[in-house]
């Protein structure tokens, strides 16, 4: 725990030292108010998905399925919405699919049996294709009133999407730490086999992981469609990139058993402040993926030392 502290720590001031840096190179306009508050913005969905990836990885899993089903559901959403179909009530299908898609991953993770970065890349596949299927290759254009709110609604001039993010974030604090779903995610992560012999219910909380997770990328679709105003077929692309480089670059071990949500959450703003400033900077924007690549590179070696050096 100290470890993750210190960490997190760390990433604070790589933050500081990366809004200095940008703020330099762009004459100040980096670290405007106005561009302080698009950073928090465009990291909510990220924030919001790494809840769900944090809790997959702590239990040794992953899932890069993540893009691809905010894709899905983005696009479903705004095509019955635009159609009329169920519109007072398509925020409700939103994550009712999202929540299958993620229950689907986790029946290939554990009554299959499929390694979990073997079936969520079928099922990144799979559900992209259906993005495609959905949209017919064709832009979706126009939101219904509440998803628009969500994603650039304002309350006391501070984006609602950043006060659905901050209650999220906080309630999931409180579940790792004291809710017994919480522990148990820590206590598969650790030691699967210890964990089932001591009562540990882990199907049942592998399924409700992926599926909360799915519910969660349904929300960070929202959170996208509403800022954006529209869906088209590449929505979501590279999403997963960003969420598990958010994730592990906070701390959260790939091999199981530590992580928290709040150092995922620095970790999705160090993403989202090396994104923008690399727009901001005239940086060419393919160098995005190159740093996240890297540092997620970073990351795991580090986590692989301690391992290393804790059993030594």
């Amino acid at each position: 725990m100290q470890l993750l502290k210190r960490r997190e720590s760390m990433i604070l001031f790589f933050i500081v030292a990366l809004i200095i840096f940008f703020s330099i190179v762009t004459s100040g306009r980096f670290a405007s108010y106005s561009n302080i508050i698009q950073i928090l913005v465009n990291a909510v969905p990220i924030i919001i998905s790494s809840i769900g990836m944090t809790m997959i990885i702590i239990t040794a899993g992953i899932d890069v399925s993540a893009g691809s089903v905010v894709g899905l559901v983005g696009m479903t959403v705004s095509v019955l919405s635009l159609q009329g179909i169920w519109s007072p009530y398509d925020w409700i299908i939103g994550l009712l699919l999202g929540a299958l898609l993620g229950f689907f991953n986790a029946i290939l993770i554990w009554n299959l049996k499929i390694a979990p970065i073997i079936a969520t890349l079928a099922t990144m596949g799979i559900y992209r294709s259906l993005v495609f299927t959905v949209s017919g290759g064709r832009w979706a254009i126009g939101m219904p009133s509440l998803l628009l709110w969500i994603g650039s609604g304002t309350i006391f001039g501070i984006p609602f999407s950043i006060f659905l993010m901050v209650a999220l974030i906080i309630y999931f604090i409180y579940f790792m730490a004291r809710r017994v779903t919480g522990r148990n995610i820590y206590a598969i992560g650790n030691n699967i086999e210890a964990a089932r012999t001591a009562g540990v219910p882990v199907g049942k909380t592998i399924f409700f992981i992926y599926t909360l997770a799915g519910m969660l990328y349904a929300i960070s679709a929202f959170a996208i469609l509403g800022r954006t105003g529209l869906a088209q077929s590449t929505m979501g692309t590279g999403f997963e990139l960003e969420v598990i480089a958010a994730v592990v670059i906070g701390g959260t071990n790939i091999l199981g058993g530590e992580g928290t949500i709040i150092g995922s959450l620095i970790g999705a703003l160090l993403v989202a402040v090396i994104e923008d400033g690399i727009v901001l900077a005239n940086i060419p924007p393919l160098l995005t993926d190159f740093v996240l690549g890297a540092l997620i590179l970073i990351a795991i070696s580090i986590d692989v030392v301690i391992k290393r050096r804790e059993i030594a």
